[in-house]
């Protein structure tokens, strides 16, 4: 793709609405691009593709669900999937400088429990001399409007790098820019089979503190899979409008994660349905039920602890009763060590910190390494 040499104010009027906000990532605090204009080939990734969306056919380019979702699920799922939770885009350069420019589609920045980082941020990794996916740097927005740059001075070398895009905000325009006369070879989506979350704001990557700690992105670097995030926060519900968009995929798995949404008598509802639905289109496709996780203080609130008891033994119903009924490749994971059991893994006894994020991911890959290799 030929790269687009927008000036500053071309772009910012363009694409940015007329003002622009600085937005630094640890590695340089407080500096702007200070460099020529004309010294900066730019990206534009709508054109370039992203990866970790399930449907071609939205409404805006960054959108989760598809555009006829509109009106047919409830309108909070319809609003958060808005939001850009999951997609990355790769590519490959020897720039040793890094530079994005992008317009969120909300004004709210952060969240009272998960900061601007994370609710709003690009996450930069790169690939070592191991292929391992290292950390690089993060945005740190100020404004709905951003000009950042997000690494600078980086070891002379090609390398590959991964964008992880906000999680709990959406994108209007994002173009990625490198030092002119740098390569720079966009990575296509790959083909593979994704991994399908589909769940609460847990899924969706609260609260992680950038959008590379939410623990499907995490799962998506160790196993080395593509993976869709289709986590609704407060609204993981197992309704069956949702359960048919997610019968139009192929993934290579299905993971279902909604309990911290739902009470007993919903999950009772509402889990043969779902699957049932999804088997109609997809009569071996692998399942993954997932029970809720503990809240981290539940040891001090009896209720929460009946809440955990009814809920699980629901879904374990469920998933005994479509087992008898011969529907096969469903699997189970236990939730009480999802957070492990310390109380120290949450940022509000409920939303998973990183460090919960990353035990989320240890708890999910043993099992999802064991469904990948049967299927």
């Amino acid at each position: 793709m030929k790269a687009k040499n927008y000036p500053r104010r071309k772009f910012i009027n363009h694409f940015l609405g007329g003002t622009a906000t600085l937005a630094l990532s640890p590695h340089l605090l407080a500096q702007n691009f200070n460099i020529s204009e004309d010294a900066i080939d730019w990206y534009d990734l709508k054109e370039l593709g992203v990866e970790g969306k399930g449907w071609s056919d939205t409404k805006k380019y960054f959108d989760r669900l598809p555009s006829k979702a509109e009106g047919i699920v409830r309108k909070p799922v319809w609003e958060y999937s808005r939001d850009s939770a999951g997609m990355c885009f790769r590519f490959i350069s020897n720039s040793p400088n890094i530079y994005v420019r992008y317009k969120l589609y909300r004004e709210e920045l952060s969240l009272s429990h998960m900061p601007a980082t994370g609710v709003s941020g690009l996450d930069l990794y790169a690939q070592d001399g191991q292929g391992i996916d290292r950390w690089v740097g993060v945005v740190r927005p100020e404004g709905q409007s951003v000009d950042a740059t997000i690494a600078r001075g980086l070891s002379p070398g090609s390398r590959r790098y991964t964008l992880y895009l906000p999680l709990r905000n959406g994108i209007e325009a994002l173009e990625v820019g490198v030092l002119k006369e740098k390569a720079f070879q966009a990575v296509s989506p790959r083909k593979e089979k994704p991994i399908v979350f589909y769940g609460t704001s847990i899924i969706h990557g609260a609260c992680a503190s950038r959008p590379g700690m939410a623990f499907p992105a995490i799962l998506g670097r160790r196993l080395n899979r593509p993976t869709i995030n289709l986590g609704f926060a407060g609204n993981g519900r197992m309704e069956i409008e949702v359960a048919s968009l997610l019968a139009e995929l192929d993934p290579c798995v299905y993971v279902i994660d909604c309990l911290p949404n739902m009470n007993e008598t919903v999950v009772a509802e509402r889990t043969v349905p779902l699957v049932r639905k999804l088997r109609e289109s997809h009569s071996e496709t692998p399942i993954l039920l997932v029970e809720d996780r503990s809240f981290t203080n539940t040891r001090f609130f009896s209720q929460k602890r009946t809440h955990h008891e009814k809920s699980r033994t629901a879904l374990k119903n469920a998933f005994r009763t479509l087992q008898n009924s011969g529907v096969s490749n469903i699997f189970y994971l236990d939730g009480d060590a999802l957070l492990g059991q310390d109380g120290e893994a949450a940022t509000d006894g409920s939303h998973p910190s990183d460090l919960g994020m990353v035990r989320y991911a240890d708890a999910y890959e043993p099992v999802l390494r064991t469904i990948l290799k049967q299927f």
